[in-house]
């Protein structure tokens, strides 16, 4: 018979995050029985500290984060296209920093992690004080409300406020922690939700070169809907399937960075270094790269192995994007803690950000200004489309005009209009369409942040809509199916992939008019017309039946030279 032993499954060591003072109001200490000591917290704190904590991760991103975008700008094996991504989301780390534009127009699902230490006192129903931090935070500040609520089965209504949250309360049994609170802020976009994965698979994958032939596969489905450069988290086991998901919405986090590095009898989870190591390689050498072919598609890679029933095998894949926003915080004795994220992004811009990048540009994929090529959308359609056929794909571009903002309700209203026999609007007819949704639009500015969606949630409308002479040029951001490339062949259309994460400096140096033409009651899902101004975008599919990504899905089992090195 074996031995009791008993280690926390996730054993996460000393914490070496930097944390700032918010206040010491609302919390004290009080004497218990046992001359034991409590802490005591009003739910003000707990409201203060989420609002706040929410306004953070909308506008700042970790120091470490900002380095790596960074170091992409120095590395000469770094393709064109990844320095020009790189630099843009810099752009926008320093624009959403002045706390007006938060850095991505879909500002997420709030979830928040605690876990309270057995000495803490509260008057109950922390949930409902964290909730209204939640509300506060996004209905104070330039946020979007993304939340629907389920009023039947098939009809839902926006909450108008985004809530409600995922909120999730522990109770903290650990010796030392017994008067501390600590805490665990995410706002999770829809794309990078969407891009969390569980497999259910077998000891067969259990060896070195099963374990990267499968991951190879599985990587690069990943896409680039959720806005590259990743930070990417694996895992490997878990007691059940839910919590091998949830470990790895962690782990993508790096809320699980201080594990131990190896395994123990007991069970624990652990990180494997060295295979972090392999699967970042993979992951630059597979040429997606930040989203338009290179090297960069992950930041990082956390891999943690977990425990398993021995007829069970999840495997759980997650990100974090280039909207990589999250925050711990912490309630002790000594007051109101939140982890300081980097309140001066615009140190890690280049001295010069243009016109020397220009003198060193290299053709259509180069990253100066210069590289790209200049799209009049005030031409007819016709005109349009006869300047993008000149060009092949991954040609970078730059769009000045009126483009038509239409998303998933909307296209959903549409189709019906079709199906019901009736004509394709016109406004899809004579302009591009722009899969998007903005945030509120601050006082005085001609839009909120305002960055592209998924493009591969609209797919199954395009055939149907090319046929009706609509979307025929169509923006946003990831890969697409074979359905939308057969289309665009079929009827002489185009898609154009637009960076995905600088919507704030899309609103600010890009948007410069914006107008509701139809379904106003829709919100930020409405159709509207917009006016932009070099606004970046690269040719992903084109009327020949191209498509830039065709040639990086496929597995290759064995990783050659990336494309262009």
């Amino acid at each position: 018979m074996a031995d009791f032993l008993y280690e926390d499954l996730l054993p996460i060591g000393e914490d070496p995050t930097e944390y700032r003072l918010l206040t010491t109001e609302g919390v004290s200490t009080v004497e218990g029985p046992g001359g034991r000591t409590f802490l005591s917290v009003e739910p003000e704190a707990l409201r203060l500290l989420t609002e706040t904590a929410l306004h953070d991760i909308s506008h700042y991103l970790r120091s470490d984060h900002l380095t790596q975008l960074a170091s992409i700008l120095d590395d000469p094996e770094a393709s064109g296209n990844d320095k020009f991504v790189a630099l843009d989301l810099l752009k926008n780390a320093n624009i959403s920093a002045a706390g007006v534009l938060p850095m991505c127009q879909d500002t997420g699902t709030a979830i928040v992690m605690g876990k309270r230490g057995q000495h803490v006192l509260t008057p109950g129903d922390d949930e409902k004080a964290v909730a209204r931090g939640v509300y506060d935070a996004y209905t104070r500040l330039n946020l979007r409300y993304s939340q629907n609520a389920p009023i039947t089965m098939w009809d839902e209504k926006n909450t108008g406020s985004n809530l409600p949250a995922q909120i999730e309360l522990y109770a903290d049994t650990a010796t030392g922690h017994e008067n501390t609170y600590k805490f665990l802020y995410m706002a999770k976009g829809g794309g990078s939700a969407n891009k969390s994965y569980l497999f259910q698979e077998t000891k067969a994958i259990l060896n070195p070169d099963g374990m990267m032939r499968f991951l190879e596969e599985k990587i690069r489905a990943l896409g680039t809907a959720a806005c590259p450069p990743y930070h990417l988290a694996i895992v490997v086991g878990g007691t059940s399937a839910e919590f091998a998901l949830k470990t790895a919405k962690y782990a993508s986090a790096h809320y699980l960075d201080e594990l131990p590095n190896e395994g123990a009898i007991t069970g624990r989870g652990f990180r494997d270094l060295e295979l972090e190591e392999k699967v970042l390689e993979l992951t630059r050498q597979i040429g997606i790269g930040a989203q338009f072919g290179g090297k960069y598609f992950c930041h990082d890679v956390r891999v943690i192995r977990l425990p398993r029933h021995g007829a069970s095998l999840p495997v759980a894949l997650a990100v974090s994007c280039s909207a990589d926003r999250q925050a711990k915080a912490k309630i002790t004795p000594e007051g109101v803690f939140l982890e300081q994220l980097e309140f001066n992004p615009g140190r890690f811009l280049p001295e010069v950000t243009d016109a020397q990048l220009d003198a060193e540009t290299d053709g259509i994929s180069g990253t100066g200004k210069g590289a790209a090529v200049k799209i009049d959308l005030t031409k007819p359609m016709p005109e349009i489309l006869a300047e993008l056929s000149k060009h092949p794909v991954k040609t970078r571009l730059s769009l000045t005009g009126p483009l038509v903002v239409a998303r998933d309700i909307a296209h959903a209203k549409i189709k019906e209009r079709l199906d019901a026999g009736e004509e394709m609007p016109q406004y899809l007819k004579d302009h591009p369409v722009y899969y998007a949704g903005p945030a509120k639009t601050p006082d005085g500015m001609a839009s909120g942040s305002f960055g592209p969606t998924t493009a591969g949630r609209m797919d199954s409308y395009v055939d149907q809509f090319q046929a009706a002479g609509g979307s025929m040029v169509m923006l946003a951001k990831g890969n697409r199916s074979k359905q939308v490339t057969d289309a665009c062949k079929s009827y002489g259309g185009f898609y154009l992939g637009s960076i995905g994460g600088p919507a704030a400096r899309l609103a600010l140096d890009c948007i410069k008019k914006v107008e509701i033409v139809e379904y106003e009651e829709l919100g930020m899902e409405a159709v509207w017309k917009i006016e932009v101004e070099d606004f970046p975008a690269f040719i992903v599919v084109d009327d020949k039946g191209e498509d830039f990504f065709a040639g990086v899905s496929t597995p290759t089992l064995t990783i050659g030279k990336r494309p262009g090195l």
